[in-house]
């Protein structure tokens, strides 16, 4: 497995990563939100090109992708929305989650971004050093409950950095 930033010529396989990895089994010919969103934050002013990762096979072919966003922090870019991070059924629970969430946080700390942020499970984010955002006095944007709005501080993080966090617009569109 390699990873590496996302080329133009792997658009269409980093959707159908998503589309595959999110797909419903109540809906199977429903195309998930997470598909079309990554299409619309790639449009967006808060995308941003060297936080657009994919994993791919020994042949080249996509099989995992994930993505940062430029988000606020009470109104500041201090903080980066991930996700959707999203890995094809065949390669899940190999390993390759995990090595786009350790490649992209390193991509994010090596850019001096202080913070990241995250909606996902309280269980499986902290390894990779996510708290609930609320310890850190960043509040979520939606109705989801504090513990599921997680955030990892980075080497540029600062306790100053406290407030509303909003992501990328293509979110608020969901």
């Amino acid at each position: 497995m390699l990873i590496r930033r996302e080329t133009p010529a792997d658009i269409a396989a980093i959707h159908a990563v998503h589309t595959a990895a999110f797909a419903s089994a109540d809906a199977p010919d429903a195309v998930p939100v997470e598909a079309p969103l990554v299409d619309a934050l790639r449009a967006d002013d808060g995308w941003l090109p060297a936080l657009s990762l994919v994993a791919t096979d020994a042949d080249g072919q996509v099989v995992g992708h994930v993505v940062c966003t430029r988000g606020t922090v009470a109104g500041a870019p201090v903080a980066l929305g991930l996700g959707p991070l999203g890995v094809l059924p065949g390669w899940q629970r190999r390993g390759v989650g995990s090595a786009l969430m350790h490649a992209v946080l390193g991509a994010a700390d090596a850019l001096d971004e202080p913070l990241v942020v995250l909606l996902g499970h309280p269980e499986y984010y902290p390894r990779f050093g996510f708290r609930p955002a609320v310890d850190l006095g960043v509040t979520p944007p939606g109705p989801w409950g504090p513990q599921y709005f997680m955030a990892r501080p980075l080497s540029a993080w600062r306790p100053d950095i406290q407030g509303p966090f909003a992501y990328a617009k293509p979110f608020a569109d969901l």
